[in-house]
């Protein structure tokens, strides 16, 4: 019980934290492509993480090695990147949906990949009622609403990816690893499988115009982007607080609570969301999104009970 409580009060403050980086990333998008931001992201976390805890990993062998390739490949560059990309070209209301069926996709995995008996009928009655809040959250107000192949294509990848992600962590918590320096050779591989989409934003001369997967290095530009105290704001609460540290600790949260338990949270987000965009940004709270949050919160009990 001890661990279960202490395990709660990893993840709860890890998903409040997430539900808030969306608003952090639509105000930077004004300044940044979703690349550019994603690479800032991950050198700021890379540093704190070696700040913090210089010592390097010796002797990893080479099957833990592509563990820890595959978890930053999967967990920062693949699903960090393609939501962005979703909500570029689809309707953020579907990628919010899509996005929230990563428990289903991680209790699958788990289940195929690890042996854990985790598909029960309460953890599917519990995702079809987070679902149905995730849903009402997520559509309240769209006056438009279908699908967008490219944009859910890439919040399914997104989903998956994080799914993957959290199987991989597993692995790595039984390993024994010091978590710090576990997570900073994550992140580790996570910037060098950006490599090759920094050198496609570099090197495509229309690369520059787009949202996306442009690298801006007109001087004057970047001169006035990095010198402006909110981009650093918020850059530093998605690299610091929301990478090195969420990061740090949902692995934590993971070791305690079990994979799929955790990842339950993630039903959360939307309504953390949606209560700091009217908190932060007044945007508009209705009852429809309130039932929602409040359905929401009801499955994710049902779902991470024993």
């Amino acid at each position: 019980m001890d661990k279960t409580w202490t395990g709660l009060a990893i993840a709860v403050p890890t998903i409040l934290v997430w539900g808030v980086t969306f608003v952090d990333t639509k105000a930077l998008l004004a300044d940044f492509s979703a690349l550019e931001i994603l690479v800032v992201r991950f050198l700021l976390a890379y540093a704190v993480l070696w700040a913090m805890c210089p010592r390097r990993l010796r002797g990893v062998p080479a099957r833990d090695e592509a563990v820890f390739a595959l978890a930053g490949l999967a967990g920062a560059t693949v699903y960090q990147f393609a939501e962005n990309l979703a909500i570029h070209w689809t309707n953020a209301s579907n990628v919010s949906i899509i996005v929230s069926a990563c428990p289903m996709l991680t209790a699958l995995a788990s289940q195929a990949l690890l042996g854990e008996k985790v598909l029960t009928g309460r953890f599917a009655a519990g995702f079809a009622i987070a679902m149905a809040g995730v849903a009402m959250v997520s559509l309240d107000g769209v006056e438009h609403f279908g699908f967008r192949p490219a944009g859910d294509l890439c919040a399914l990848g997104a989903s998956t990816s994080w799914a993957v992600y959290s199987v991989l962590v597993t692995r790595i918590n039984a390993k024994g690893y010091p978590p710090l320096a576990a997570i900073r050779r994550v992140f580790f591989w996570a910037l060098a499988t950006m490599v090759p989409l920094v050198a496609f934003g570099l090197l495509r001369p229309d690369a520059a115009a787009s949202v996306s997967c442009g690298i801006d290095l007109d001087a004057a530009a970047n001169a006035a982007r990095f010198s402006s105290v909110p981009n650093w704001l918020h850059l530093g609460f998605l690299g610091i607080l929301a990478s090195a540290a969420c990061f740090a600790a949902w692995n934590a949260a993971c070791e305690r609570l079990g994979t799929v338990r955790a990842t339950v949270g993630i039903y959360m987000i939307p309504a953390v969301t949606i209560l700091f965009a009217w908190l932060l940004l007044g945007e508009r709270l209705t009852g429809m999104g309130a039932a929602g949050a409040v359905l929401t919160l009801l499955g994710v009990v049902l779902s991470g009970r024993r």
